[in-house]
C-alpha cells in the first residue's frame, strides 16, 4: 500500500494520510504502530502534554505513536471530528487483532483520497470537555445512562 502524508483536507487538522493507489473495500491499509506502553505510563505522558496519538488496546497494552512520526497511521484523521467538511465521511475503520491494530477500508477508496477513520464519539466528547476546561468552563461531560 502506497501512502503519503500531506496537509489534510479538514480545516485545522494539520497533516492527513492519503493513498497514492486505489484501495478496495476490506483491504488493510496500514498497521497502527508506535511505542507499547501501559495506561499508567500514558497518564504520566498526558500530564506532561506528550500525548495525542494513542490507540488503546487494553490497560496493559497501548500503542503510543506520539514519538514515532515515521509510523504514518497516526496521520489518519476523523472526518466527524471538530472540523467537518460537507461530503467528507470516514472511509475506514480500526480493527484489532490480538494486541495489534490496523486501519481497514470500509469502502473502495480512490487514488489520492484522504484516509478517514472514526476516533469514536467518546473521544470527541473528551476533547470538547478539555477545550472547555482550557477556556475556564468546567462543567462535567454528559454521559449516557
Amino acid at each position: 500500500m502506497a501512502l503519503k502524508v500531506k496537509k489534510s483536507t479538514l480545516p485545522d487538522a494539520g497533516k492527513g494520510l492519503f493513498t497514492t493507489t486505489p484501495i478496495k473495500k476490506g483491504e488493510r491499509i496500514v498497521e497502527y504502530l508506535g511505542e507499547i506502553i501501559d495506561w499508567k505510563e500514558y497518564e504520566r505522558r498526558v500530564a506532561k502534554d506528550e500525548d495525542g496519538y494513542l490507540f488503546f488496546v487494553n490497560k496493559k497494552h497501548c500503542i503510543d505513536a506520539f514519538n514515532t512520526p515515521q509510523h504514518v497511521a497516526r496521520y489518519a484523521n476523523d472526518a466527524q471530528g471538530l472540523s467537518k467538511v460537507k461530503g467528507l465521511k470516514n472511509n475506514s475503520v480500526y480493527e484489532t487483532e490480538g494486541n495489534r491494530c490496523f486501519i481497514i477500508a470500509k469502502k473502495d477508496i480512490a487514488k489520492n483520497e484522504e484516509i478517514f477513520v472514526s476516533y469514536t464519539k467518546e473521544y470527541w466528547d473528551c476533547i470538547r470537555y478539555n477545550i472547555k476546561l482550557k477556556k475556564g468552563k468546567t462543567s462535567k461531560p454528559k454521559t449516557k445512562k
